[in-house]
């Protein structure tokens, strides 16, 4: 893995942003009685996933960043979980939820191999 200096240069984190621009843009379609329910939750699950990425890069220690990475994976299911339910409250077509729950799993292949990264950083 080449250095990398800079949280916008990181590919997980990257990823992390792209699904949060798409997430926001389908919960702002949602109907207004969703606004302080599953809206919120969505954006508050997906906003957590780029934020726990930066701040594990912010740590100092490899072990430290490997859990900040964990939580945002753990972030990662939350929000495809509240994507379903969209789905299922018909606030979402089957091919919006396709296209979501795949930039999830992209995300979630990448950020698996940094903690991966990062866990065997901390064995050293």
């Amino acid at each position: 893995m080449s250095t990398i200096l800079r949280i916008y240069d990181l590919d997980a984190w990257k990823l992390a942003r792209a699904l949060r621009m798409s997430v926001t843009t389908y919960a702002k379609s949602f109907p207004a009685n969703e606004k302080y329910l599953l809206e919120d939750q969505l954006l508050r699950s997906v906003r957590s996933i780029s934020a726990n990425i930066a701040e594990g890069f912010g740590r100092y220690h490899h072990k430290e960043s490997a859990q900040y990475y964990r939580q945002a994976k753990g972030s990662l299911i939350e929000t495809a979980d509240h994507l379903i339910c969209a789905y299922d409250e018909k606030y979402l077509s089957k091919t919006d939820l396709k296209h979501l729950l795949d930039q999830i799993e992209e995300c979630g292949r990448v950020l698996n191999g940094l903690i991966r990264y990062q866990s065997q950083r901390a064995k050293k």
